[in-house]
């Protein structure tokens, strides 16, 4: 038996790496990850077992590649709104304004944030940035990728049950700070 034709796997199973590498690394960097991950996985493709499972070879390359895009983003300079007059800034990158007493709130152009509203809910990418490393991972790969726990532990480097265990702690955090329901849809009204 031969391999399937390298575009094939692209377009089948492209939406679903570019879904975890938006919810591992962020909407901002997805794109990226996402590319690097098709030719890092192209080069090897010649290589890769006829038995070998395709999404979790993707989704491994993928990880890898998350966590090269993480250190990347750690040395980065952080663009503000505006850079302050005494040198101070906020955690995060957020400068104070003129006065001193307000922080740039971020919404600005300078911001360094994607703004793709048709494609990526930036709540949900809030939620999902605000879980621990592991949690995030978990998620984004059993519930975005449809990896089983076994293949998560493989790709992380951890067990099994802690693969597990991370997607239910992450699950269980993004139900708290991610409401999917509004006052209007309690009250059975459409959004």
């Amino acid at each position: 038996m031969t391999l399937r034709p390298f575009e094939q796997i692209v377009a089948e199973y492209g939406p679903m790496v570019l879904r975890v590498c938006r919810a591992v690394v962020g909407p901002a960097d997805a794109e990226d990850a996402w590319s690097e991950t098709f030719l890092a996985a192209l080069k090897a493709y010649p290589a890769l077992p006829e038995d070998a499972r395709i999404e979790a070879w993707l989704v491994t390359i993928a990880h890898r590649k998350a966590i090269d895009a993480a250190r990347a983003g750690s040395r980065r300079p952080v663009a503000v709104g505006r850079v302050p007059e005494s040198g101070r800034a906020l955690p995060g990158g957020r400068a104070l304004h003129d006065g001193g007493n307000s922080p740039d709130d971020g919404t600005g152009p300078a911001a360094g944030t994607l703004q793709d509203a048709g494609e990526w809910d930036a709540d949900l990418w809030n939620a999902l940035k605000a879980l621990p490393q592991r949690q995030r991972a978990a998620v984004a790969y059993h519930y975005l990728a449809g990896l089983p726990y076994k293949e998560i532990a493989a790709v992380t480097g951890g067990t099994t049950e802690a693969a597990r265990r991370a997607a239910a702690d992450g699950i269980k955090s993004l139900r708290n700070s991610y409401p999917r329901r509004s006052e209007e849809d309690e009250r059975g009204e459409r959004r």
